[in-house]
């Protein structure tokens, strides 16, 4: 019998190959071979050949994380962005033109992380804030109180007041609330999307700021039951870690229905991220893929949603407040409207700008609305339908400063959630390569090599330092409003004004144009 002739295949090109996004320059004066770079490097860029005794680059492995750049002892190295340029065209711009290469070469959904890159126009932007001049003098906050104290949870409709012993009470106690010294909250970052000591820091922080963080779906890590008094335990489609102490684990329970990075759709830990304290925490197989499926299988509607938050309600014998979080999408009021009637305590709305640490990229930049005008619009509904005063409003996505979190309360929230400027505070130098869980910074990464970059303690001063900060400044822009509460300036649209906007983007936020 013949020999079976066998044909050599031919090793297809990988056009994206040919396109770095990011090029390394190393300066030959400056470098000493240290190899420092090659040890930082998480992505395998930088390359050490022995027999040479030389470093050289893979540009194509670099995503401009910068570690490398930071790390250098001798400053021998800057990432740059490529400077080779496609010929111009107006809509077949570079990142199209490599998106479909990517496509092309390997077939799959692009995946990002962080927040939606796509220069929409940014409202925070676009709002100015008012300031007291001689008339009404503003307040000074290095001299006279300023409160930035609030409350979470549903308000009576009216107030019934008695005299006994001499004294005013109230004839029936006020339902439960949750105080919070500051009205910015740490938003739900799962353990595994994110390392156990950036965890640590930010659970360390709320305790010490007043304040609340979310431990997102991924369960909560026996270390950090000790912080339950400033802990919001969350309940995702996936129910991981989900178990009656878990649930009274907390001060609160959010239902997570929808998130501003990806609406529609569930979220999936791949079974590499999961490790044996992983498993533990999320009560499934060391290894296994963790797949939240888009929808919550016992909730169809917002009877069957009403039937979940007093389930959980019953759970932990009405202890527990419990919120409800949503996308920003078209019809986000009439839909928080019916969460509100469904007995939620706390209404969450995540908007377009929301991170995540791993979203299909075109999920991230083009579907849901911007958390200004999915504010505006709720506070409006639920004023309009009588609502109001029976969920307290949490807005998400996109906040930058301290400018944005007034900005957002004056537009009608009582609180919000950051992520993002939580984890910038860390280090993070926004790769949107989350999800790779290759992390140089220590972050977003379960890698134990590379945990180690970011010790607890250090994300917790970092995170502390950067709301301390932004507290510090709320209370001077108060000031010069001429208001001693954060609680005044809610839903004060008077204070904002418009540069720029449209008569309709104006009309849904609420606000005049400056000069009016």
């Amino acid at each position: 019998m013949g020999e079976k002739k066998t044909t050599k295949k031919k090793k297809v090109p990988q056009w994206a190959s040919f396109f770095p996004d990011f090029i390394i320059e190393r300066d030959p004066e400056k470098c000493i071979n240290c190899r420092i770079c090659v040890k930082e490097c998480s992505y395998g860029a930088h390359i050490w050949n022995a027999k040479k005794k030389e470093l050289s680059e893979d540009h194509t492995k670099c995503v401009g994380c910068h570690r490398c750049e930071a790390m250098c002892p001798t400053r021998a190295i800057v990432i740059r962005r490529n400077p080779s340029e496609f010929r111009e065209h107006a809509v077949w711009t570079p990142w199209f033109i490599k998106n479909v290469y990517k496509q092309a070469d390997q077939g799959g959904v692009l995946l990002t992380s962080t927040g939606c890159a796509v220069p929409f126009r940014n409202y925070f932007d676009h709002l100015v804030l008012d300031a007291c001049q001689v008339t009404n003098p503003p307040i000074d906050p290095l001299r006279e109180p300023m409160e930035l104290r609030t409350y979470l949870g549903p308000k009576p409709d009216a107030l019934e007041v008695e005299i006994k012993d001499g004294r005013f009470r109230l004839k029936e106690p006020l339902p439960r609330q949750i105080k919070l010294e500051v009205p910015i909250m740490f938003a739900a970052m799962s353990y595994g999307a994110i390392s156990l000591h950036v965890h640590q820091g930010l659970a360390r922080a709320a305790r010490d700021l007043g304040t609340l963080y979310n431990t997102g779906e991924g369960g909560l890590h026996a270390s950090l039951y000790e912080y339950g008094s400033n802990t919001i335990v969350q309940c995702a489609s996936g129910r991981f870690g989900l178990h009656v102490d878990y649930l009274n684990a907390g001060v609160a329970i959010e239902i997570k229905i929808g998130q501003g990075a990806k609406p529609g759709i569930g979220g999936h830990l791949p079974g590499e991220k999961v490790t044996e304290e992983i498993s533990k925490t999320r009560m499934i197989p060391v290894g296994a893929d963790a797949i939240s499926p888009a929808p919550h299988h016992d909730i169809y509607s917002i009877e069957d949603l009403r039937g979940l938050i007093f389930a959980l309600k019953e759970a932990t014998e009405y202890k527990k407040l419990v919120f409800v979080k949503i996308a920003a999408v078209h019809n986000v009021a009439a839909i928080a409207s019916g969460i509100v009637r469904a007995g939620a305590d706390v209404v969450v709305i995540d908007g377009l700008k929301g991170g995540t640490g791993a979203a299909p990229t075109m999920f991230r930049d083009y579907i849901g609305i911007p958390i200004e005008l999915a504010v505006a619009a709720v506070d409006q509904r639920l004023r309009e339908e009588g609502i109001r005063n029976r969920a307290s409003l949490v807005a998400s996505g996109g906040i930058r400063s301290s400018a944005d979190v007034i900005k957002l309360i004056a537009l009608g929230a009582d609180a919000v959630y950051i992520g993002t400027p939580a984890l910038i505070a860390c280090g993070c130098t926004m790769c949107q390569h989350c999800f790779t869980g290759k992390c140089p910074w220590g972050i977003a990464t379960n890698n134990p090599e590379l945990i180690k970059r970011l010790p607890p303690e250090v994300a917790y001063e970092k995170i502390y330092n950067l709301v301390h900060g932004w507290a510090h400044e709320m209370k001077e822009m108060l000031g010069a409003m001429g208001l001693n509460s954060i609680e005044s300036l809610r839903a004060n649209r008077d204070k904002l004004r418009a540069v720029g906007l449209t008569e309709t983007e104006m009309k849904i936020l609420g606000v005049k144009h400056a000069g009016e």
